[in-house]
């Protein structure tokens, strides 16, 4: 049996964004609910494009979205990418959600907790901790928590199954995100035994796909590698760059020092300064050449400006601003 990436755009849609058992067996397994009477009982899907109330302001698209029985709302996304801006985006959305809630004639205490679970192939913190859970809180004394937002944000990578415990189908969900892709040959008795991976499982399954959906998912991955290619090869020679122009930069200010405390302590001192400084630089020189480059290949595959600003987390009007620069 050969299977598919669940994280691809393609089959993770399919797997929790067609199946409402699937997704209400995710989402209570990976979500921070205290006690059995907070778990979903049922979803029901909602339209994945959350359009502003005024026609002139950013529309966006999430992978999965759907509420509960109690008016709860709960989106769902997977980003195999991590970007400073991608948080803000993750708020936007989940703030345009809650607040799209109420008409003029609603009252306040109606709106309901707008939930945003993020799984994220990509590692963007310190330390070994892989799930992160943000809340508004007063930070100083009572701790009091704001209800209404809250986010999840998981990092894959750092995922390592240990101890089953009483996150059991956390274990095993997020085992099927890490375990399963192209080269899985063997599935893991756990996971074939449990019915809802199992389920999950068969969604992936190549022989389940056209041949239309094949390329598409083959599409997903060459526009990926090339996303990833070009920021990488953009911030390495952004960093020789910055190193050269800091080091002749420091070895200027450090043969001035060096006439005046002496020329060994003065050019040590100049080195090390502009080795630093031109390291910051050359990585921020780098990480926009970066994303420069990939939206220019982005636009040469005929991707939309609304397309690439969901795929980068860069807002429209700044993907717009650069092509237009790219085109002069």
């Amino acid at each position: 049996m050969k299977y598919l990436d669940p994280k691809a755009d393609l089959t993770f849609k399919k797997v929790f964004g067609e199946h409402q058992d699937l997704v209400i067996s995710f989402l209570n397994a990976l979500l921070p609910f205290e006690n059995e009477e907070e778990e979903i009982k049922s979803v029901e899907y909602l339209s994945p494009e959350l359009v502003p109330l005024n026609p002139l302001k950013k529309d966006s698209i999430v992978d999965v979205r759907c509420k509960d029985g109690l008016g709860r709302q709960f989106i769902v996304e997977m980003q195999m990418m991590w970007t400073p801006e991608y948080k803000q985006r993750v708020l936007f959305n989940a703030s345009k959600a809650y607040v799209s809630q109420l008409g003029k004639s609603r009252h306040y205490e109606l709106l309901q907790p707008v939930y945003s679970l993020n799984l994220v192939n990509d590692v963007f913190c310190d330390g070994d901790e892989y799930y992160h859970d943000y809340r508004i809180v007063e930070v100083a004394e009572t701790k009091e928590v704001i209800e209404g937002l809250r986010f999840i944000f998981i990092e894959l990578p750092k995922f390592t199954p240990k101890s089953y415990g009483d996150k059991r189908m956390q274990v095993l969900w997020l085992r099927y995100l890490t375990e399963i892709d192209e080269d899985t040959r063997e599935v893991p008795k756990e996971l074939l035994d449990n019915p809802e991976i199992g389920k999950a499982l068969e969604e992936v399954e190549e022989s389940a796909f056209t041949e239309e959906e094949l390329l598409g998912y083959d599409h997903f991955w060459d526009m990926l590698g090339a996303s990833r290619l070009l920021m990488i090869g953009s911030i390495r020679r952004g960093l020789k760059e910055g190193m050269e122009k800091g080091m002749e930069k420091g070895m200027e200010k450090g043969l001035k020092e060096g006439l005046e405390k002496g020329m060994k302590e003065g050019m040590e001192k100049g080195m090390e300064k502009g080795m630093e400084k031109g390291l910051e630089k050359g990585l921020e020189k780098g990480r926009a050449e970066g994303m420069r480059e990939m939206i220019a290949r982005m636009r040469e595959r005929g991707q939309s400006v609304s397309r690439i600003s969901e795929l980068t987390g860069i807002p429209e009007n700044e993907v717009d601003d650069m092509i237009r620069n790219q085109e002069r």
